[in-house]
């Protein structure tokens, strides 16, 4: 229930916040200069997911042929596929949370840290359940009649 009261709070303040920025910088800059500022980060961001994106999967490719796992690359991949998706979305909130996404070094670190978090949260499933399966465990004693 709080997830989904967390993301109705930003599916409202997000297009809200575009808006009202959308408004004051098309007042101080003109409304001609602010769509072809939407239209110019769009573009520019395309580019750049593109180019980083190539980057990202070649790592992979090196990865998978020296037999590790990219997982770092594929947690980095995610972040590039919501940077590409911000960045098409017009307005400059949005836009700039895209662009921090392609950033290389905080891109990694963001993805470090969830790797990390996920691998200690199934370390803690795996713990649990073999916690409740020992509680189950009955210790009794038998003796082979034949």
């Amino acid at each position: 229930m709080k997830v989904l009261i967390i993301l109705f709070i930003v599916f409202l303040a997000v297009p809200t916040t575009e808006i009202y920025l959308l408004i004051q910088i098309g007042r101080e800059i003109g409304a001609g200069w602010t769509v072809i500022g939407c239209v110019l980060t769009a573009l520019i961001g395309a580019w750049l997911v593109k180019v980083q994106g190539i980057f990202i999967y070649q790592r992979a490719v090196q990865n998978i042929n020296s037999g590790e796992t990219p997982a770092l690359e594929l947690v980095e991949g995610l972040f590039l596929l919501i940077a590409g998706a911000l960045l098409i979305i017009p307005g400059f909130v949005t836009d700039a949370i895209g662009f921090a996404c392609l950033v290389p070094a905080l891109r990694r670190t963001l993805a470090q840290i969830l790797i990390t978090r996920f691998l200690i949260e199934i370390a803690e499933r795996r713990r649990k359940r073999n916690s409740d399966a020992s509680e189950d465990a009955i210790d009794t004693t038998y003796r082979d009649l034949d």
